[in-house]
């Protein structure tokens, strides 16, 4: 049996992948999820019931900022876009994940006579 190229995605970080799609352009939800596999190389599933209460945080949050507009199929759609406070927020994540994959990174070259 082939193993899963799926695994979970760590507590938090959802959040921040969807302001990083958010910010490349406006999207629905089904356009988030799609936008995630695809970059991702099919590694970042997300379903309905964790993508949708996110995108409700964030909004909550004011990160992101919604409207229904008409989607490519001619529905009606909500599209999500970043906000100014997304924006920094999004700044924020990204500085703090690169200090940590870089200590992750320290912590598993250690020994190995780098």
């Amino acid at each position: 049996m082939k193993p899963s190229t799926r695994f979970p995605i760590p507590q938090g970080t959802l959040d921040m992948l969807i302001l990083q799609i958010v910010s490349l352009e406006p999207a629905h939800g089904y356009g988030i999820a799609r936008r995630l596999d695809q970059i991702s190389r099919s590694v970042v599933k997300v379903n309905q019931g964790s993508l949708y209460p996110a995108l409700h945080r964030l909004e909550l949050k004011g990160w992101l900022r919604a409207e229904w507009k008409q989607s490519e199929t001619g529905r009606e759609a909500k599209v999500y876009c970043l906000t100014a406070s997304g924006r920094r927020q999004l700044a924020a994540e990204k500085d703090g994940w690169g200090r940590l994959s870089g200590a992750v990174q320290l912590i598993f070259n250690e020994g190995k006579g780098t």
